[in-house]
């Protein structure tokens, strides 16, 4: 079966970059494997925001993610938005093959907290898991403590585990063997 490719875009946290790749595979029990840093797509800045439209990279990085990939992640650390909504964590193809995560609002720092990278790590890995999850056609879930949860704000990112309910769990186990066949 495929791997899924992480894509950087921009100047980001590499050291998070190579923690995903390290933790990401066992919850889809999927190798991963990193593409050269891409720069970013500043015709698609909205400059009265300071932020990026989430989408913008999911059809970028349908441009460059390899035949053999599974899925793929993007990771930004700019500030994401999306329709009727003020910020977004990330943004992803609801049974596609494209998800962008956004390290720029994970970090404890923007919050006025001291700098704390066990906390960080922690909200990256949630966030990249949840993203491919839709990918692989989950939806939210209503359980806060299953990964599936909708964080709308890092409390809700804070306080669900990373790992999928037994019901979303069920459904990713479908959906993986589904794509082997």
């Amino acid at each position: 079966m495929g791997t899924i490719y992480l894509q950087p875009f921009g100047d980001i946290n590499y050291s998070a970059l190579l923690y995903i790749k390290e933790n990401l595979g066992d919850k889809f029990s999927l190798g991963c494997r990193i593409g050269v840093k891409n720069k970013l797509p500043e015709e698609k800045y909205d400059s009265s925001r300071r932020q990026y439209v989430a989408g913008t990279f999911l059809s970028e990085l349908g441009k460059l993610v390899p035949r053999d990939a599974l899925k793929a992640l993007a990771i930004v650390n700019e500030d994401l938005y999306a329709s009727n909504l003020n910020f977004v964590f990330g943004e992803a193809e609801v049974g596609g093959k494209c998800a962008v995560i956004s390290l720029f609002r994970l970090y404890p720092e923007f919050y006025g907290f001291p700098p704390d990278s066990a906390v960080f790590y922690k909200r990256v890995l949630k966030e990249a898991i949840h993203e491919l999850g839709h990918t692989f056609g989950l939806g939210h879930c209503r359980r806060p403590d299953c990964i599936m949860f909708f964080s709308n704000s890092i409390t809700d990112t804070d306080n669900k585990s990373e790992d999928f309910c037994s019901a979303c769990l069920t459904q990713l186990q479908k959906a993986v063997k589904d794509m082997g066949n």
